[in-house]
Order: C-alpha cells, then sequence, then structure tokens
C-alpha cells in the first residue's frame, strides 16, 4: 500500500524531469494525503501534461461517490482483472509527480507503535509512481478528476518493513507507460518492483503532523 507521499522539490526540477509543457508553481507538500489534489502527468495529443487530480479513483459506473470506499490504489497483480480498473489500465495511465513516499514499520504485534520511513531515490530525483485515472461525472453533471496508484511487491529494501510498494518507472518508460497503444504485455512488464540499488529508505520521526511516534 502507498497511503502518503511527498513532493518537496522546485517546479522547474520536475518540470525538467517529466517534460510536461505546463509551467506549474506549487509549494513544497511533505505531507500528501489521500482526497487531496494530487500532480500527476498524462498523455494528450501526443504531449504530456500536467495536471492535478483528486487522489481517490471513482470508477465510471458508480453512482453515488458518497457510498462508494475510497481507492488509493490499485494491486498491479490484478489490475487488468477488476471491474473498478480493468479500462483505466489499458486506456489512461498516469504518473504520479513526487520525491518520496511513506512507510511504516511496526514495531510491537498489534501495531500501536510504528516507525516511518521514508523512501526516494538515491540521487534526489524526481519519483515518479505508475497511477490511473478516471474521470468520474456525478449525477448532477459534474466531472472529477481521480486517480489512483499501482502497487506492486515490494523490493528487497522495501520489503524489510512491508511486503508492498508503489510501482516506480524509470524516465525512460515514460512513453510507453502513458500511451494508451501500449499493450497489456509491456504495461504488465513495467509494474516490477523497482531496483532496491536505486532508492534510499530512512527512518524519519515523523510523517506531518501525525500521532504516530517512535518508541
Amino acid at each position: 500500500m502507498c497511503g502518503r507521499f511527498a513532493l518537496t522539490l522546485p517546479p522547474e526540477a520536475t518540470r525538467a524531469y517529466f517534460r510536461y509543457g505546463e509551467f506549474p508553481n506549487f509549494p513544497p507538500r511533505p505531507d500528501i494525503r489521500p482526497t487531496q489534489p494530487v500532480p500527476v502527468v498524462t498523455l494528450s495529443d501526443g504531449a504530456r501534461h500536467f495536471m492535478l487530480m483528486r487522489w481517490g479513483f471513482i470508477p465510471g459506473f458508480v453512482k453515488d461517490e458518497k457510498e462508494f470506499p475510497l481507492l488509493i490504489n490499485a494491486r498491479s497483480e490484478t489490475v487488468f482483472e477488476k471491474p473498478s480498473f480493468r479500462n483505466a489500465i489499458r486506456r489512461r495511465r498516469c504518473l504520479f509527480v513526487a520525491d518520496a513516499f511513506y512507510e511504516w514499520m511496526k514495531l510491537d504485534p498489534k501495531g500501536k507503535f510504528k516507525r516511518p520511513y521514508r523512501i526516494f531515490r538515491r540521487g534526489g530525483e524526481p519519483l515518479a509512481m505508475g497511477g490511473i485515472y478516471e474521470t468520474w461525472v456525478s449525477p448532477n453533471g459534474s466531472e472529477i478528476d481521480t486517480c489512483a496508484i499501482l502497487t506492486t511487491g515490494a523490493n528487497g529494501l522495501v520489503a524489510a518493513i512491508h511486503d508492498r510498494m508503489p510501482v516506480i518507472l524509470d524516465a525512460r518508460d515514460f512513453d510507453a507507460w502513458l500511451a494508451p497503444e501500449t499493450g497489456q504485455d509491456e504495461v504488465q512488464r513495467l509494474m516490477r518492483p523497482a531496483d532496491e540499488a536505486a532508492l534510499v529508505m530512512e527512518p524519519i520521526e515523523r510523517v506531518g503532523d501525525e500521532d504516530e511516534r517512535l518508541l
């Protein structure tokens, strides 16, 4: 699961890395949470675009979003089979713009005490997490762009604290990931665990204003 992430790099650094055409100006966000607007990159008319979407995927068939569970992640192993996700994974893939994500290690059997960890690229570059998106139309006709992060099995680094991690894509794979014509076999290949040597995982005292603390 991936339930919190960060984007603290300057806007010009993320624009250079993701190569989108827009010039967004945004403040550092060290604690991005579900239901908030999140920065994503999509492909339209052959060009990459920066967008803000609601983190919490709503499939097109949903009638009342208040009665539908919050979907912030989609498992890569079953995303092509699940009715909620199978159309989006084939046609509407995106990249979450980040520079780190967080995970917690349980320090006692009941999980009452947890130690937060920050995971980021070793060289400090932006972190591109694979996602899917859907524009949900409410009964009154209003539209909401929604998205979810794809997850995969943890690599050797992250497995020390959790069995799942977000799909992380290298810049060389952005075009294939975003292009709607990319076939299922190639998409599934891209949803592999990230190379553990490319990442750093460090313990931190807290994430944002959370209540979870070190023992």
